[in-house]
């Protein structure tokens, strides 16, 4: 396989003196004079004809060149343009390819909307059957075959007699220790088939179908080719393993790996599209969309999916873009919206109804969350890189079906005794994101005041359907114990299960262990305010016996602590919580906690978890985030340095076939600059290797007369020769004839600029015309790990 397109660039026979004065350029050397003789061979190729495949095309794990594509679509739409004033069917045309984007957007929307809503939908079947079956159809979950039953109160809404455990329907015993043991063996098994059935799809059909999927999203929007990765078969094996793992109950979620899914949706499609389909760079703004589609129907937030595009994922996001994800999301969420995956004829996933307003002294347990959201991100960043290090380094990473059967079954295991680690994540979310009422039979809302408001009738403070007396009781005490141990069993767990061989999202894990150390420390703000009303700091505003304290605002305000510090969004995140929760008032506290998590998460570690893995797994990504500031020159970093060998390149004329084509077999380089002379190396374009091969095979088949001692030209015509000499190649047309050029004095600062607003993959270095070196994408990268003190090496192109 040959090197990719951001290996070093071979120029021969030039040494690099940076103090001997350029020679007089020779412009009769080379150069198309007015009486030349125009090329009477028929026309090789052109770019934009598209009629000579592979030509412009990348091959697998190598970089698009941005300014190449850019410009072949300007030029196409220009063409296009031209065309639409000769005739009607042009224009029709011209108006159906300027509308094919809006209806691709449509397309995506729905297709990723129904996909969301169809792993809901099963995901929620298959996690209850871990439990039991629906007699009335074995195709409802717990919740819908209770809605259908007359015995059902309001009180025990979760037990109807349609709902049958594993224990009653094998042996007919409902309680005691006979019927734990068998639910919690039924437990364990479904989960162990579940994740086997996961891991044994992904690794025999699909291998990129594992993760999450936002690490290579975020490369592949960069510029950089997987093929494969948006595939078809990644598609259907994400979309079937994703159901298996969530309902596993393993510690992840489905919002990161519904990312993925959504441009999966979004590369198939652009297939049905030429605009699209032929150009990598057009494809990208479409990947971009699709991202935000992807948050939109993963928590029903159109909106914060657009802004998680644009802050987190995309590398590319122009103004068309934006307005193009806003439609996109806005259709998959009506979509989702119409499949009605949670039965509650909504999008918010955990819609909250909160009674009391918060006051200012509570920034202060909001900021103490937001500092332990940024400590356990850095911590589980820094814990997961390592535990993922080793399993690349070792024997572990051979066994990745026995790695998910050992964590599902330790899962399962400390799982079931406890009822906040037994529900699913998102269930147990929405548990602690509630706010306790008259009627609520959660023991979370087992105060002692209860009994005597529903037995006396005594009215609710405020008017509200709080409890006017919250002192905690025996179940209440319970629960924190209880949720005590679901956090340490959640922050340990989550590391080892994110990165295994199987679809695995981060933020609903993430938004647990948030939303438990919130609950908890909600709940003893409220006892304390309710015990101690006369400090000076409830005094003013919390009146004894109201309930001025409200626990899941601090569960909510500690979700969006962990997930920000942990991936390091901001504003998409602060959107996304808002209306992931309908919570609108309480943006302040989310702010205050999200920004003090990630500053105290950047003060221990500056890169987020998707960056983590990026580094870790060596894609070639220029994070646009990160800051460069050693004052090193283009000169210190180019290659080839002053040790290695002469330099070679490609003559504008004076080559033969031969001589070129044994240029490209003794070399492994990507693409080769054209000079005008050896002696003078005055550059003239640069080609790629590429195109370079697919032009002198098609010339050796298609034109007449080609052999090995036809002359090679770049240039626009042919110098006089006589009747009988032999047809020449003529490779203008696939000669870049801008490249990118700094001088060596140019410091690094402003070429790592360049590569990251233009995406380059390579920039040729000059002096005084004169060319001297390049420096490459991966040049680049190697740098700029070498002086953050990382292993250089670790970069990697195929």
């Amino acid at each position: 396989m040959m090197d990719s397109d951001d290996e070093l660039v071979d120029i021969s026979d030039v040494s690099v003196d940076f103090t001997e004065d350029v020679q007089p350029l020779d412009f009769s050397a080379g150069c198309c004079k007015v009486e030349c003789v125009k090329n009477s061979s028929p026309k090789l190729l052109d770019l934009l004809d598209g009629n000579v495949p592979g030509i412009g095309t990348y091959e697998d794990f190598n970089t698009i060149d941005w300014v190449r594509e850019k410009s072949k679509d300007r030029d196409r739409h220009r063409e296009i343009t031209n065309k639409s004033k000769q005739s009607t069917l042009a224009l029709l045309l011209s108006v159906s390819d300027a509308f094919s984007g809006w209806l691709l957007m449509v397309l995506i929307g729905l297709m990723s909307g129904a996909l969301a809503g169809g792993i809901d939908i099963a995901a929620h079947w298959m996690t209850d059957l871990k439990e039991g079956v629906c007699l009335n159809g074995f195709w409802f979950n717990h919740e819908h075959c209770c809605w259908t039953s007359n015995e059902t109160t309001f009180e025990e809404r979760d037990k109807c007699p349609q709902w049958r455990s594993w224990a009653v329907l094998m042996f007919g015993v409902n309680e005691g220790a006979s019927a734990y043991v068998v639910n919690y063996l039924m437990y364990v098994c479904w989960a162990l088939l579940f994740a086997f059935l996961a891991v044994s799809l992904v690794r025999a059909f699909a291998p990129y179908a594992c993760g999450s999927g936002i690490p290579e999203i975020k490369t592949i929007l960069s510029g950089f080719i997987i093929r494969g990765y948006l595939g078809k078969w990644t598609l259907i094996i994400k979309t079937i393993t994703l159901v298996l793992a969530v309902s596993s109950g393993l510690s992840l979620g489905k919002e990161g790996p519904l990312v993925h899914v959504a441009c999966c949706c979004a590369n198939i499609l652009c297939h049905f599209f030429t605009k699209y389909r032929q150009n990598e760079a057009k494809r990208r703004e479409v990947l971009s969309a699709a991202s935000a589609v992807g948050v939109s129907v993963a928590f029903g937030a159109p909106i914060g999916g657009v802004l998680f595009s644009l802050e987190e994922v995309s590398y590319y996001f122009p103004l068309k873009t934006l307005w193009r994800s806003f439609f996109a999301a806005l259709v998959a969420a009506f979509t989702l919206r119409s499949i009605n995956p949670f039965g509650n004829s909504g999008l918010v996933l955990f819609y909250v109804e909160f009674h009391t307003p918060w006051h200012l002294l509570e920034l202060l347990p909001f900021i103490l969350l937001g500092i332990f959201g940024g400590v356990w991100g850095a911590f589980f960043i820094r814990a997961n890189i390592a535990w993922c290090r080793k399993r690349k380094t070792t024997r572990l990473g051979h066994y990745p079906v026995m790695e998910v059967l050992v964590v599902a079954l330790v899962t399962a295991l400390l799982a079931f005794p406890n009822e906040y680690t037994r529900m699913s994540s998102s269930e147990l979310i929405s548990e602690l994101f509630n706010d306790c009422g008259l009627l609520d039979s959660s023991k979370l809302c087992d105060y002692t005041g209860k009994r005597g408001n529903v037995l006396g009738n005594v009215t609710a403070v405020n008017g509200s359907n709080g409890l006017a007396d919250r002192h905690a009781g025996a179940g209440l005490y319970t629960a924190m114990w209880e949720l005590a141990l679901a956090l340490l069993f959640k922050m340990f767990i989550t590391v080892v299960t994110f990165g295994m061989k199987v679809p695995s999202g981060l933020f609903i894990p993430s938004m647990a262990v948030g939303a438990i150390a919130g609950r908890l420390l909600g709940v003893g703000m409220e006892q304390l305010a309710i015990y101690h009303h006369d400090w000076p700091a409830f005094r003013g505003w919390c009146s004894p016996g109201a309930d001025c304290i409200t626990p899941g605002l601090y569960a909510m305000v500690g979700a969006a602590a962990c997930l920000g510090g942990v991936t390091r969004m901001t504003v998409s995140l602060v959107v996304i919580m808002f209306e992931l929760t309908g919570g609108l008032e309480y943006i302040v506290p989310l702010m205050a906690a999200t920004m003090t998590s990630k500053w105290v998460a950047d003060a221990l570690g500056r890169e987020g978890i998707y960056e983590a893995h990026i580094r870790l797994n060596g894609y070639p990504f220029l994070e646009p985030k990160e800051e460069f500031h050693n004052k090193t020159l283009a000169v210190d970093v180019m290659r080839p340095r002053r040790s290695d060998p002469s330099l070679s390149a490609l003559r504008e004329s004076g080559m033969t076939v031969e001589d070129v084509e044994r240029l490209i077999s003794d070399t492994t380089y990507s693409g080769f600059p054209v000079v005008i002379t050896q002696e003078s190396q005055i550059l003239v374009g640069f080609v790629l290797r590429k195109d370079l091969v697919i032009s002198l095979e098609n010339a050796r088949r298609y034109q007449n007369g080609v052999v090995s001692v036809s002359a090679v030209l770049f240039t626009e015509c042919d110098p006089a020769s006589s009747a009988n000499a032999l047809p020449a190649v003529k490779l203008r047309s696939i000669l870049d004839l801008s490249p990118f050029t700094v001088t060596v004095h140019t410091p690094m600062e402003i070429v790592v600029d360049i590569f990251r607003k233009l995406g380059l993959r390579q920039c040729l270095v000059t002096q005084n015309g004169r060319l001297l070196g390049i420096i490459t994408k991966k040049d680049i990268l190697k740098h700029m790990a070498q002086m953050a003190n990382r292993d250089p090496d670790s970069i990697l192109f195929n």
